[in-house]
């Protein structure tokens, strides 16, 4: 079959496309910016991508007229003010789009929405599935709740929270009830569904045998790791409060933590598990799945992470407006150093960041990551998604990755954080030398301000990261 993937650089997307070449199947995906997607060799005979927005319709031209179905994978996790409305736009484009194609079927995979009372992250779901519902095609809605998997959101803050914290003091959402699913039974749902005659125009609920607070799911986590943690519960935190919490101690942004503390408060448990025997999967259990999930993470085979995800910073554009990086009207600090050994350079390079940190000075990196925090930035909380791997699009603490050629030995890097202008780092092996590049395009007074007010410590820091880069 000719499928059509949406969301084919999120989370679910980059899972659930070797899942369908591996049973055959050609996939079309579809990708806001080409230059931030990048194909497996050994899928790149079986997959086309294009390149083109839900929100414009007239891009949409590009999408084949004899494709057999289609998944919609396309959340926004309330990365802007007005997701609502630009959710529901999306999938009015989408619809139109595929209902004058030669699809048959198309599969949602959204949220648990059984509750009379939904967040306003759940009811756009909602909306968004009536609207498809409208298609000429049939429509497969899967609902899940919390997904357990290397790289989820859920996961991580789950992690953060308990690795950081012996002791919490907790809102009350924390006795809310969900069913978690674990991510590689959520990819078999989407597989397994397609083409099913029985799953056409329905809905049904996929999760895990076990249901949960959020308070036992903490406990579980640290039951697994070893760890012993208490957690107290006080009804005086409110959501504010709440979305501060999950700000400060985990990686998620705080619009994102707003969106899950509203969506918190709504129990996200299944109406039945019909699906189970329909498709014949047994979905394995919590504690399962996160052992499963710290092996995967512990042999750095980290699939994909939310964190690579735009929503998780308020990143929007392409990739290569950035790619040239500006002089005119511009600060820089360039430096260079002789390589002792290339080689280990080169690995040096592309191991930087996340839990390797940045060579020299990482307290100061860690102080200008809580700054970054206190003024609404993305922080260091993120990370990185692979220990040694880094391409185009990936987050790296507050950067992001513009540009990665390990073989050309360059690296390309855009900040993220909070800044008074637009700045970049990068860091290119030329001949024995390793030069490294920070540029600043300050914006207004404040920025050439912000510019020399930092350049003493660009001086310890950079000096001191490139003489041990280039060890």
């Amino acid at each position: 079959m000719r499928i059509l993937l949406t969301g084919a650089t999120g989370y679910i997307g980059k899972r659930l496309l070797p899942a369908l070449v591996a049973e055959g199947h050609y996939v079309i995906c579809c990708t806001r910016d080409k230059d931030r997607f990048h194909v497996p060799v050994a899928l790149q005979d079986h997959v086309t991508v294009v390149e083109l927005d839900f929100l414009d319709r007239v891009s949409l031209a590009v999408i084949p007229a004899d494709i057999d179905a289609a998944y919609y994978l396309m959340h926004s996790m309330a990365s802007s003010t007005d997701f609502q409305k630009a959710e529901l736009r999306s999938a009015v484009n989408f619809r139109e789009a595929i209902s004058s194609t030669a699809a048959k079927q198309v599969i949602y995979l959204t949220g648990i929405i059984n509750e009379d009372e939904l967040s306003e992250h759940l009811a756009s779901r909602k909306a968004v599935e009536e609207e498809l519902n409208r298609g000429s095609y049939h429509l497969t809605s899967l609902r899940a709740g919390i997904i357990i998997g290397s790289g989820s959101a859920s996961f991580e803050i789950i992690r953060d929270l308990v690795e950081k914290l012996p002791v919490m003091i907790a809102p009350i959402w924390l006795r809310t009830r969900c069913q978690p699913i674990a991510i590689r039974d959520v990819i078999s749902f989407l597989s397994k569904s397609l083409g099913n005659a029985a799953t056409y125009d329905r809905d049904f609920d996929i999760g895990g045998p076990g249901i949960y607070t959020y308070k036992e799911m903490l406990l579980g986590y640290a039951k697994v790791r070893g760890l012993k943690r208490w957690i107290g519960i006080v009804p005086v935190m409110t959501p504010r409060l709440s979305s501060y919490w999950l700000y400060f101690v985990t990686s998620t942004s705080y619009r994102l933590a707003v969106s899950l503390v509203d969506s918190m408060k709504v129990e996200v448990v299944c109406r039945n598990t019909e699906l189970n025997g329909i498709l014949g999967i047994t979905p394995i259990d919590y504690p399962t799945a996160l052992q499963a999930t710290l092996q995967k993470i512990e042999g750095n085979e980290v699939v994909s992470g939310w964190t690579d995800s735009f929503t998780s910073s308020a990143f929007t554009a392409n990739l290569s407006e950035f790619l040239q990086v500006p002089t005119f009207g511009c600060f820089t600090d360039q430096r260079s150093k002789p390589m002792g050994n290339r080689e280990r350079t080169r690995e040096r390079i592309w191991r930087i960041g996340g839990r390797t940190g940045w060579y020299y000075g990482n307290v100061l990196w860690r102080m200008r990551g809580f700054m970054d925090k206190l003024v609404g930035g993305v922080g260091l909380n993120r990370g990185r998604t692979h220990l040694d791997t880094l391409m185009a699009g990936d987050s790296v603490d507050f950067w992001r990755v513009l540009y990665a050629n390990k073989e050309e030995g360059r690296l390309l890097l855009f900040a993220e954080m909070k800044l008074p202008g637009e700045a970049w780092l990068e860091f290119k092996m030329d001949g024995g030398q390793l030069q490294q590049t920070a540029t600043f395009r300050p914006k207004g007074l404040w920025g050439r301000l912000y510019w020399y007010a930092v350049l003493p410590f660009h001086g310890l820091v950079f000096n001191g990261m490139l003489t041990k880069l280039a060890v």
